[in-house]
């Protein structure tokens, strides 16, 4: 397993951390202080959209406690030109790709049947609900993009490479299987980023696979590495390498980042009836914001830049309540008027038929 960061916030010297340590030393202070905010403000963004649930303003909400450095790591390694192809809970990886946070309240409270155009929103993919179909989606974008001759040019400033997400549960479902034969068949610019989180809601990882996960991987032709998915640094430095290499032309390959999911699955699971409090506590003492916090008081970081960050975190969070209470039903001519490019008789036809039906009921449609 490849770690960076000691859980005392030093940086590790060992031979599996040595080839990765340039792309931390080629960093720059603000890059550095952008990890803590970055993850700071996730996991304030994270609390409160779980209280707006719990308040009922949203329908449904999956929290990403406790997974914040494997995702800031990762989605500040890749490029612009790069397309990242989320599941449903990488809000950081949403927000550093520049996509309006309120997009994904807005799945989330039900008031948009689709999400946001990735291609103005920092090639950030839509949320996929559906559990491992975004690797299959990621995957042929890929082989898209190796027959359109945009990736593996010599040129890093704008060969393009793709990197999915997916968490533990995922690899047990068909989708992700299929999606690395293809990967390693068509040798696709791509990086398979798991976020293990040891749990797929009830089932731990250890009933879904005797082997570490990402050996897996290999058995398809993809080569796979594991990192401390609490270590923002060991998640930055391999992704970037691994994803330097995909645009080069060296074909797919995975990431498992080892992490562990503090909260519950999603706001409808109770973790309560399947874990063990010890186990929680035992990940909680290695929680990845507290751990680079360290790293960074240690380098000399000033206590005036950690006030700053927490009440930029408030002001996100108080921002993030008044848009959401803010949203309003959407009309129902949205279910008709996207079905076709083009006007349609049939559409028409069923969108003054619901507007009759509602009338009918008499008051406010």
């Amino acid at each position: 397993m490849v770690q960076l960061l000691s859980t005392e916030g030093t940086l590790t010297t060992g031979d599996a951390a040595a080839e990765y340590l340039p792309f931390i030393e080629a960093l720059t202070d603000e890059q550095l202080q952008q990890f803590h905010r970055d993850m700071v403000i996730t996991r304030r963004f994270d609390v409160e959209a779980t209280n707006l649930q719990r308040q009922g303003q949203l329908a449904l909400w999956p929290p990403s406690h406790g997974q914040e450095a494997a995702q800031v790591g990762s989605a500040r390694a890749a490029r612009a030109q790069d397309h990242l192809f989320p599941s449903y809970r990488e809000h950081s990886i949403a927000m550093i790709r520049g996509l309006d946070i309120i997009e994904i309240v807005r799945v989330m409270r039900g008031v948009t049947n689709g999400g946001w155009d990735p291609l103005a929103n920092g090639n950030f993919h839509l949320y996929t609900l559906v559990l491992g179909s975004q690797s299959l989606h990621a995957t042929g974008y890929a082989m898209g993009m190796t027959l359109d001759g945009t990736t593996g040019t010599g040129h890093p400033d704008t060969d393009e490479a793709v990197m999915v997400y997916f968490g533990d549960g995922a690899t047990s479902q068909g989708d992700v299987s299929e999606a690395l034969v293809f990967a390693a068949s068509f040798q696709t610019p791509e990086v398979f980023f798991l976020q293990n989180n040891q749990w797929a809601i009830s089932v731990p990882v250890s009933v879904q696979s005797r082997v570490p996960l990402y050996l897996r991987s290999e058995g398809f032709g993809v080569p796979g590495i594991q990192i401390d998915g609490n270590d923002v640094l060991a998640s930055y430095a391999v992704t970037r390498k691994n994803l330097e290499e995909a645009r080069a032309g060296g074909g797919p390959r995975m990431i498992e980042a080892l992490t562990y999911r503090i909260g519950a699955h999603t706001t409808s699971d109770d973790p309560s009836k399947y874990r063990l409090d010890d186990e929680v506590s035992s990940w909680i003492a290695r929680d990845p914001i507290d751990r680079y916090e360290k790293y960074l008081r240690n380098r000399g970081e000033s206590e005036a830049f950690f006030s700053a960050v927490a009440t930029e975190a408030e002001d996100f969070a108080a921002d993030l309540r008044r848009r959401t209470l803010e949203l309003v039903v959407p009309s129902t001519d949205l279910i008709f008027d996207n079905v076709y490019s083009e006007p349609h008789p049939v559409m028409d036809a069923q969108k003054s038929w619901l507007a009759d039906y509602e009338a009918s009921f008499g008051g406010d449609s």
